[in-house]
């Protein structure tokens, strides 16, 4: 008799630890969610999410922390979350760069990519736009590929750092145009956007959401947007189809992931909750004003995005033996 009231009481306290996981994770979050953007302060990446964890953090009523941790194109940011306890209270905003390209560009990961992390949801495009320095003598796409083939490497573009997307869209450029320009790696979007600005670089391949408020102050030049369509924040600024340069269309995406392991009930939540943000049309103005786009869609969806881009990047940097390493 002893034993089976023991055999129950055991059962017992199970049930109600059961019960209590699924309550604890329907009243999720009980205290801050920090958000790692695996890049320095002022890029894209970084601006974009800010305006989502402001909303989510109204949402949720707890704080939501953006936590800058950059370094090495994303991969330091990468690593951390990657260690870090899934349960919701660790997050990470990836961008085409650190899902899609870094597992081609970089030979050695300290993550596997395709098992380190679960996808959340998309929640921005990120158009691209070609900036130059006020003090280049070109006011124009053909203006600026003249410069290049007469002046070979005399030239330069800046990027957030080896292996990101303005990296690669910089080459995918000089690829289409047939032009020798150094590359300039900075340690994240902000440095690079200063020394263009004074002039020490002459030109970068960034986010509109980066590069608009700079451009609409006059203190850089717009050539060319990299996406199929002109933008609603630059209207004037044509595309590089329109300037006459093909096969060089780039540009970003923002999304959100979490650790593996990340219970799917607050995986869940989060989506759900991602969607809400993005159907205010407050949220939907902040981004389009920078020159992003509110875009979402359910994990699954995500993940396919990811996957194919990784298909379509992996072509270029292998056909033309990029490596960050």
């Amino acid at each position: 008799m002893q034993r089976i009231s023991t055999r129950r009481a055991i059962l017992f306290a199970a049930l109600l630890s059961a019960g209590g996981l699924g309550h604890a994770q329907d009243a999720w979050p009980t205290k801050p969610v920090t958000i790692v953007v695996p890049f320095a302060p002022g890029g894209g990446t970084d601006i974009g999410t800010r305006i989502v964890a402001q909303k989510l953090s109204v949402l949720w009523g707890q704080s939501v922390v953006v936590d800058n941790r950059g370094g090495a194109g994303g991969n330091v940011g990468l690593d951390y979350v990657s260690r870090a306890k899934p349960d919701g209270y660790t997050l990470m905003t990836g961008n085409v760069g650190t899902q899609s390209i870094n597992p081609t560009l970089y030979k050695k990961l300290s993550y596997h990519p395709d098992t380190a992390f679960v996808p959340i949801g998309l929640f921005a495009e990120l158009p691209f736009v070609l900036a130059v320095t006020n003090s280049l003598p070109a006011s124009n796409v053909r203006e600026l590929v003249a410069l290049a083939k007469a002046a070979p490497e005399k030239y330069s573009y800046a990027s957030s750092g080896n292996g990101g997307s303005p990296h690669l869209s910089g080459e995918t450029f000089k690829i289409a145009t047939g032009t020798k320009i150094l590359h300039v790696p900075y340690k994240g979007g902000g440095a690079a956007m200063t020394d263009l600005i004074s002039g020490n670089v002459h030109m970068l391949f960034a986010s509109v959401l980066e590069l608009s408020g700079h451009i609409k102050a006059g203190k850089l030049k717009a050539l060319a947007i990299t996406s199929k369509q002109r933008v609603p924040a630059l209207p004037d600024v044509p595309t590089l189809q329109e300037a006459g340069v093909t096969g060089a269309e780039s540009g970003s995406w923002l999304g959100l992931l979490a650790p593996a392991g990340t219970p799917q009930a607050v995986v869940d939540k989060v989506s759900q909750d991602l969607q809400k943000v993005l159907a205010m049309p407050e949220v939907q103005q902040q981004l389009l004003a920078q020159g992003a786009v509110a875009r979402g869609g359910p994990p699954g969806d995500f993940a396919r995005l990811i996957a194919d881009d990784r298909k379509k990047y992996a072509r270029i940097i292998i056909d033309n033996n990029l490596t960050a390493d």
